[in-house]
């Protein structure tokens, strides 16, 4: 870019018009922030950002970083605000679009680019690089859609002489006027005449706060790293739970969800157009669980595979909540796709995937994580995994004494575990009545042609299909869709043990059951279905690693189930340790759950 006359200063607004022409150009931090949101960069350094030009109260010159920080969410760590522009109208501007500002060092004085102290406070300050990332995780995991402006105070000893840089400020400001230069001209005017008329003062100070703040970013995202690996070392008092260090695993597939709804309960097929909405998300069975997990205070290593295509771009953006430092990124594929058609009574009509880049998790990159998953209180597996991957799983389960939780995807998916005696190495799995059929099926035990209807038919093909597992399963949840979920395990003293605990072969109770209907919802609220079970799962699974009781769990995952129902997106920003919670749980009148037995 040096030296180039042609070069464009390029902000939110000239992005399209520089990008269609095929231009050069030098972006602003505005720009900057979009670009690195969108290829998952949560932290991004400069040398002081934009903010309220001086008089613009009346002139309504506002730098679009301001709005940018609003919107975008990402942590500019900067020397705080130009000193050529109006510190504290600019704050307040920042107040006002919700973003979080904090000094960082001792003083929580607000610097002003060149010098370390404005005469303006800011709301905030941090004194290490951990605490920085603990408030940029926090912003991350809280999905509040805005940014954070971490503002590094120039070091004392490269202070060049406030009064001087700011005499020349004043001067070149007058210059600027004069000659009537306005707009985006006025702030490169302004710092090239300051250096001039500083003979290079201001110049020697800019390189030397640019040189700082890129070593405190660098020190701060190295920390927010290590967060993401689960290595917290000092949580914040503000957060309400502390990472544990023996966070989930979560391996399976990641995909761009397609659902399209129509508006009436019986489509026509044979080439018609169906009117109806047609939405985009982010789903995979895996990468569900991992996200759910992720907002009910937990924080597992997700593993799976994306290509480096566009999809795979906004969905690192999307998850920039999650840890997902597990997930390969592979350019001769392709970003997993999944188009469900939905009738308008909610039911699937129709899916199609395009998933073969699931095959890529394979057993040698799933082994690169060894560590991580010796050290996890639960690994959670899908069915979208190769065969090979699922049996290196159960070994090494078996091998180090982790509990496993299989999530089956599909029907024609669920029976991977069970083509060989890996099966027995699975703590829990979920599957709906289809896939608990293939499962029996697998092992070759006589299984019906037609899946029963009537509730009462099929409770009791469930809890018979489960019986053969429980010999080596702790427990097997059955989802029964608008039925609610059945909990299939061995009686412990009249009731069904859903904490982790280590396996119940040996255990002497009857297998038994527990029914719990769903949390009712209108069919006309149902606007995905996509995600509900993935919710269900995980919310159980939250309650299960925090101790809850049983009947707490499993309530956990099915409000949890009834919030993703209600939403557009298979795993809704509602979902939080507020709204699906033991005092949440606590506060609604739930139908009684009823207990039945093996013949």
């Amino acid at each position: 870019m040096a030296g180039r006359k042609d070069a464009v200063k390029v902000s939110r607004r000239d992005l399209p018009y520089v990008l269609s022409q095929g231009l050069s150009g030098g972006t602003t931090v505005s720009a900057s922030m979009i670009i690195a949101n969108k290829v998952g960069i949560p932290v991004f350094v400069t040398g002081g950002i934009g903010g309220v030009h001086r008089g613009g109260e009346t002139s309504m010159d506002v730098s679009a970083d301001l709005t940018e920080l609003g919107r975008t969410p990402i942590a500019v760590v900067s020397a705080g605000v130009k000193s050529v522009l109006d510190i504290g109208r600019t704050l307040e501007y920042l107040e006002t679009q919700g973003v979080c500002v904090a000094t960082f060092g001792e003083c929580n004085e607000f610097p002003a680019f060149f010098t370390p102290k404005s005469g303006h406070q800011s709301p905030y300050h941090v004194k290490t690089e951990e605490e920085a990332a603990c408030l940029i995780a926090s912003m991350l995991e809280f999905s509040l859609g805005s940014g954070v402006l971490v503002a590094v105070p120039i070091p004392e000893c490269q202070v060049a002489s406030g009064q001087i840089i700011e005499a020349a400020i004043q001067q070149a400001m007058m210059e600027a006027s004069a000659k009537r230069i306005v707009g985006k001209e006025v702030t490169p005017f302004i710092l090239r005449r300051v250096c001039e008329l500083t003979r290079g003062m201001s110049l020697e100070s800019n390189v030397a706060l640019i040189k700082n703040n890129a070593d405190v970013g660098s020190r701060i995202a190295c920390a927010l790293s290590r967060l993401g690996q689960g290595k917290r070392r000092a949580p914040l008092e503000h957060r309400r739970k502390p990472c544990s260090a023996h966070q989930p695993v979560v391996i399976g597939g990641t995909n761009v969800d397609f659902v399209a709804k129509a508006k009436c309960d019986r489509m026509v097929f044979g080439g018609q157009t169906n009117v109806g909405e047609v939405k985009q998300s982010f789903g995979g069975v895996g990468r569900n669980l991992a996200d759910c997990l992720s907002r009910l205070s937990l924080r597992p290593l997700f593993i799976s595979a994306v290509g480096t295509d566009r999809l795979a771009e906004s969905v690192l953006s999307y998850c920039s909540h999650m840890d997902m430092s597990g997930v390969a990124r592979l350019r001769e594929h392709s970003t997993a796709t999944y188009c469900a058609v939905i009738a308008g009574s909610g039911e699937l009509s129709l899916g199609i995937g395009d998933m073969a880049i699931h095959q890529t998790i394979t057993e040698q990159y799933v082994s690169g994580f060894a560590e991580r998953l010796q050290s996890a209180s639960l690994v959670c597996m899908d069915g979208n995994l190769p065969v090979s991957t699922v049996d290196y799983i159960c070994k090494f389960a078996k091998e180090h004494h982790k509990p496993v939780w299989y999530e089956p995807t599909t029907e024609s998916k669920a029976n991977k575990p069970f083509l060989s005696d890996s099966w027995k190495s699975l703590t829990f799995t979920f599957p709906n009545l289809g896939e608990l059929r293939a499962m029996n099926q697998a092992l070759g035990l006589p299984v019906p042609a037609e899946l029963p209807s009537g509730l009462d038919d099929v409770i009791s093909f469930a809890l018979a299909s489960s019986h053969p597992l429980l010999e080596y399963l702790q427990c097997v949840v059955v989802t029964l869709g608008s039925h609610g979920v059945l909990l299939c395990g061995r009686n412990n003293g009249g009731s069904i043990s859903f904490q982790l605990g280590g396996k119940t072969q040996n255990s002497k109770g009857e297998p038994c059951a527990v029914h719990y209907p769903a949390v009712p919802v209108l069919q006309e609220d149902i606007l995905n279905v996509s995600g509900a079970g993935d919710c269900l799962a995980a919310g159980m699974i939250a309650g299960m690693l925090a101790g809850q009781e049983t009947d707490t769990c499993v309530r956990m995952g099915l409000l949890a189930a009834y919030l993703s129902l209600r939403s557009h997106d298979s795993v809704p920003m509602k979902i939080n340790d507020d709204s699906v919670g033991p005092e949440q749980i606590k506060a609604r009148n739930w139908p009684e759950a009823t207990y039945r037995w093996s013949n």
